[in-house]
């Protein structure tokens, strides 16, 4: 299971975010998004909230519940992906 603060810098390092950026979002001190990433502070509710909107995620995500990071997120095999590509060029064709 992956913890709150490492996801949580995965989060804001792929957003491409410094602490200050997602301190000022959040309306926190620098110090305190680094104590989430060290997992020293855990975020209130409310804080939590603001990070799943924020990352466009769920909460659960962001406290490693669950592994699918966006809402609604699906996953497809590699052939499937090939099927729905060979669908995509098909009708590409016909335009």
């Amino acid at each position: 299971m992956v913890n709150f603060g490492i996801r949580l810098k995965e989060l804001r390092l792929q957003s491409g975010m410094t602490q200050k950026q997602l301190a000022q979002k959040l309306r926190v001190t620098t110090s305190v998004i680094s104590y989430y990433e060290h997992q020293e502070r855990y975020p209130s509710p409310d804080v939590l909230i603001r990070l799943s909107y924020i990352f466009h995620t769920s909460t659960d995500y962001l406290l490693g519940i669950e592994d699918k990071k966006l809402k609604g997120e699906v996953s497809f095999r590699k052939n499937e992906i090939e099927f729905l590509n060979q669908i995509l060029d098909k009708l590409k064709s016909m335009i």
